[in-house]
């Protein structure tokens, strides 16, 4: 990627989180980056497809911020309730208005728009995440158990955003905690004694 083109997606980015993907036009992102509309044009082509590296980006650099919290538990439950303490991390330091993926799907809910398959593969991949840690725990109800801590995390993440109240991504971290003591109580496996 050129500088110019870089500077054009680091502006989009900023600007797409901060103020919404509808409300930002290219203009102000040329404006922005310091870079001509046609070099945004000749880049990427449309103003959808920056939107789509913006969340592509945005989503690689989440999984890449989340795998060591992940690969340093030494725990199946601790890997899973390592995902909340990154969301929390992460949220701290680049989402205070909440998941961008979520944010974005409320302004693209089009399966048609060339960002919608970002988004959506993107919590596709955190249920598969939530789904193959839970087998760890829970070989025979992984799936409702994946499921059940995505909708936690996903509920954190929201409640985050909109701010209904104080230190939302720990709350369902400890919910998670609970229902994984549950499960560990109900699933008895011999693996669970190393648990």
């Amino acid at each position: 990627m050129t500088p110019g083109a870089r500077r054009a997606l680091d502006a989009a980015s900023a600007l797409f989180y901060d103020r919404g993907i509808h409300a930002v036009g290219v203009d102000l992102i040329a404006a922005e980056a310091g870079v001509t509309k046609k070099t945004l044009y000749d880049r990427f082509g449309s103003k959808e497809q920056i939107v789509v590296e913006y969340l592509a980006a945005r989503d690689e650099r989440w999984q890449a911020f989340l795998a060591p919290y992940v690969e340093a538990a030494n725990t199946p439950r601790a890997r899973i309730l390592a995902v909340f303490d990154a969301s929390r991390d992460w949220a701290g330091a680049n989402s205070a208005k909440g998941c961008s993926m979520v944010n974005a799907h409320a302004e693209i809910s089009d399966p048609a728009h060339p960002a919608y398959q970002v988004i959506t593969g993107q919590k596709a991949w955190m249920l598969a995440l939530f789904t193959g840690l839970a087998r760890d725990i829970a070989p025979r109800r992984a799936a409702k158990l994946g499921r059940t801590l995505m909708l936690l995390h996903e509920g954190g993440l929201v409640a985050h955003g909109l701010r209904i109240f104080p230190d939302a991504i720990d709350h369902a971290r400890d919910e998670a905690a609970a229902l994984l003591r549950d499960a560990l109580r109900v699933t008895p496996d011999a693996d669970e004694k190393r648990r």
